[in-house]
Order: C-alpha cells, then structure tokens, then sequence
C-alpha cells in the first residue's frame, strides 16, 4: 500500500505564507497546481504565496511564475 492510500489519506487545505504554510484542514498531501502530483506535507518546498499554489519541484514553480510573468524571461536575458 502506498503511503497515500488509506482513511487518514486525503488532501490538505493550505493557507501559504511567506516562508511557511498554516494547515486549514488536516490531510496528508496537496496538489502541484501545475502537475496534479500529491506532494506530501513534509516534502512541500515550493508554493505562491500570491497565487496560493503549491508546486511539486523548482522548475515547475520557475516555469509557473515565467506562465504568469511572462516579461520575467526578458529581464533575465538583458
């Protein structure tokens, strides 16, 4: 059985703070915005605070904020 099967399994409500999360329903994992991927709470890492996404890895949480930030991509080329 995978750590995310079972009663006590299911989706985390988050609030995203800057540097830090306050769980609003208790659950054991929440969605990548982008990818749909359970992350589990010990292993998020990568949120929006603004947009109040969680993102599954630093490339997907670039790669969201460049979708949303388009400009982003030419400052960083000047």
């Amino acid at each position: 059985m995978n750590r995310f099967e079972g009663p006590g399994s299911r989706e985390a409500k988050i609030r995203y703070l800057d540097g830090d999360f306050q769980v609003l329903s208790p659950g054991s994992y929440v969605l990548c915005a982008v990818t749909s991927e359970k992350i589990p709470l010990d292993e998020l890492k990568y949120w929006s605070v603004a947009r109040q996404e969680a993102y599954a890895d630093a490339r997907i949480s670039l790669e969201r904020e460049l979708q949303v930030n388009p400009d982003l991509r030419s400052r960083s080329k000047g």
